[in-house]
């Protein structure tokens, strides 16, 4: 693989910067990861940073060099995630469970494969269009999926930042998984906060790629949603990778996998897990575990049904 990468986020007009990011990588597969600490609840950045360290630690673990099931490993990825957050509130006694979003992407054999919770984006673009994003988990959303809200409204709407779904929350995160997607080289993945593409038109953002390459782009986007969010704006976090295996010519500023040892992970994500998180009650995990497993019984019943009729 060939790819250039970027990322940087800004605290905007917050005192905490919520957000995290990052990336790992081996010889054969690339996992991209954003998280947004949600701040109506509490320790928020903490929730992000603990969905970026379990998935972390998990792509580590199967990616040998690459993922062998790529669908199951982003659901049970983020499943695990939510996990271990409700067990960082257990362990701490904390009286609410901290919540965040989570947006991975997982790149391998010239596709890329990505999953959400909540209202982190992923643009997948080429030469400066918008092939597809991903779709907000909030209330704005789902009235426009029903035909109660027009399209216009979607950025300016007073409760588009209201999300039904997220990592963290009392019931079990639905895990929406997109179809994979092959890349062509020069195809660019970006993934961001919602500081960001609220405070910017999306053709802002698929321009900013048209021409130019994740290194200047990703800053100038960021610098100017931070300026445009002003002394109120929010976190302004991004994350872009620029796919160039086999059609480009310039590699100076590029990731070239083949040189990575066979069996090794470089990444961006060092912080370890937390050591209280390890001291956990078992039976707790083994609890989580069955109501998963039952989850998945129910969406393969499910989808039974429906190929039936």
């Amino acid at each position: 693989m060939r790819f250039s990468i970027y990322q940087e986020s800004l605290i905007g007009g917050r005192n905490v910067n919520q957000d995290r990011m990052g990336y790992c990588y081996t010889r054969d597969a690339l996992l991209m990861l954003l998280a947004d600490g949600m701040g109506g609840h509490i320790q928020g950045e903490v929730a992000a940073g603990i969905a970026m360290q379990t998935m972390s630690a998990l792509f580590q673990e199967v990616a040998s060099p690459h993922v062998k099931k790529p669908e199951r490993f982003l659901e049970d990825g983020m499943f695990a995630a939510h996990r271990e957050i409700h067990r960082y509130r257990v362990v701490n006694g904390l009286p609410e469970t901290p919540r965040t979003t989570l947006v991975a992407c997982l790149v391998q054999h010239g596709t890329a494969l990505w999953a959400h919770c909540g209202d982190s984006r992923l643009y997948w673009m080429r030469r400066g269009q918008i092939i597809s994003r991903t779709r907000d988990h909030s209330r704005v959303e789902a009235l426009i999926a029903q035909g109660q809200l027009d399209a216009s409204a979607r950025e300016t709407h007073p409760d588009r930042n209201k999300l039904f779904n997220c990592l963290g929350a009392p019931t079990i995160p639905a895990v929406d998984m997109a179809r994979p997607a092959t890349l062509q080289p020069g195809d660019v993945i970006m993934m961001c906060s919602d500081g960001l593409w609220s405070m910017l038109p999306e053709q802002t953002l698929a321009a900013a790629f048209g021409g130019g390459t994740v290194v200047t782009a990703v800053p100038d986007l960021v610098h100017s949603a931070a300026t445009a969010g002003g002394k109120r704006g929010d976190n302004v976090t991004a994350l872009a990778m620029m796919w160039e295996d086999g059609g480009m010519q310039d590699a100076g500023a590029s990731i070239i996998t083949s040189l990575v040892p066979l069996g090794a992970v470089t990444t961006t994500i060092h912080a370890p897990r937390r050591a209280d998180l390890e001291d956990a009650d078992r039976f707790d995990e083994q609890e989580i575990e069955k109501a998963i497993a039952e989850i998945r019984d129910a969406i393969d019943k499910s989808s039974r049904l429906t190929s039936k009729e």
